[in-house]
């Protein structure tokens, strides 16, 4: 049996096409057919094109696109519930696609769990029979699955809700049970498809907020499906935007936000608030070597919305002390760098820092309140 923990996720020359006679045309594809003109000529539809994707393990990786980018079809890929036209889903090392149909069913039972978009909570079940449903398909015993499954309900805040049923409680309250019910399973992998999209923006945060929380302390691999790219940028240690079934782009959030690979891209991130994504060290000015750090210190994985709130709270320092592991001296950032990353949507370096003398940032302070 595959084991998550030892090596991730691959995906590997992935292809999609819905079909009878799907695979047949994927060699025209792979020679560059658009998913419009194979529509048109054979009345397939292209799903995926050529996905190449490492989720390292015990990471958050975010999909993301608009309806209809491929999505949903991908995840569904990671744990079967799609065949693939051709290409490999390898995770510990183990083809999914090449799995016998036991060792598929036990893969489902143990190595994944999911959480869906629209809950899909048995409404003839409370809140404790939703939760403890996987672990009797998994052949776990009452009093064992009711231990794990109250501790799970009381870690996402549902403690007294346990008699309710789905009809009796709010859409976050049920999400949280579709979360409690996945996590009870203690899968290494964690596959959330636009989970939390129909959900209220308040809710929806507060469910982000459960989420990167729990991922502290269990560290699964989740691979999470939105098309909000806040969402996106605040959940993902890795993001992939996909388009027509293409990635157009994948990496960090400061390589998203900073590098955008093409049009779509740059109008997807044009008016995400880059002191919230984009970190101190992509800003500073490095220390030529043999230069100490002498000054207040910030560590590298700071915000610039971080620093800027810790330089103006404090007026006599005019800088601060960018510094890596062990405290060791990285660089300096001004008040000025700072806020010229905030106003300037163009001027990135080669290497992806922020140029400090693009953008008009004449007077800082303002430019910081204007951002």
């Amino acid at each position: 049996m595959a084991d998550i923990n030892s090596g991730g996720i691959k995906i590997r020359n992935l292809y999609k096409i819905f079909g009878p006679k799907g695979a047949s045309y994927v060699d025209a594809v792979k020679g560059g057919l658009s998913k419009a003109d194979l529509l048109a000529q054979s009345g397939h539809v292209l799903g995926l094109r050529n996905i190449n994707l490492d989720i390292p393990a015990g990471s958050i990786q975010v999909i993301m696109g608009l309806s209809g980018s491929g999505k949903s079809t991908l995840i569904r890929h990671i744990n079967r519930l799609i065949d693939p036209t051709a290409g490999e889903v390898l995770i510990g090392g183990v083809d999914v696609c090449k799995m016998k149909e036991k060792d598929l069913r036990e893969f489902r039972r143990r190595q994944t769990a999911m959480v869906f978009q629209k809950f899909a909570l048995l409404p003839h079940r409370n809140v404790l029979d939703n939760v403890v449903y996987g672990l009797e398909i998994c052949g776990v015993a009452r009093s064992a699955s009711v231990e794990t499954a109250m501790r799970w309900i009381e870690r996402v805040g549902l403690k007294g809700f346990e008699q309710r049923y789905p009809n009796q409680l709010s859409g976050g309250m049920q999400q949280r049970v579709g979360l409690a019910r996945a996590l009870a399973l203690d899968a290494p992998v964690l596959l959330m498809d636009e989970a939390y999209s129909a959900l209220d923006p308040l809710i929806r945060m507060d469910m982000q907020t459960v989420l990167l929380d729990l991922q502290k302390e269990i560290r699964k691999t989740i691979v999470f499906i939105t098309h909000d790219l806040d969402e996106a940028l605040r959940l993902g240690d890795q993001i992939a935007i996909l388009r027509d079934g293409n990635i157009v782009q994948q990496g960090t959030k400061q390589d998203i936000v900073l590098r955008p690979a093409d049009e779509y891209v740059s109008n997807f991130v044009k008016q995400v608030n880059r002191g919230r994504v984009v970190c101190v060290e992509a800003v500073m000015s490095p220390l030529r070597p043999g230069i100490a750090a002498v000054g207040r210190s910030i560590a590298a994985g700071t915000t610039i919305e971080d620093a800027i709130s810790v330089l103006t709270h404090d007026p006599e320092i005019d800088h601060l002390d960018v510094v890596g592991e062990g405290n060791l001296p990285l660089g300096t950032v001004s008040l000025r760098q700072l806020a010229c990353a905030l106003t300037t949507q163009e001027g990135t370096s080669e290497t992806g820092h922020v140029r400090p003398d693009v953008g008009d940032c004449v007077d800082a302070r303002v430019a910081v309140s204007r951002a």
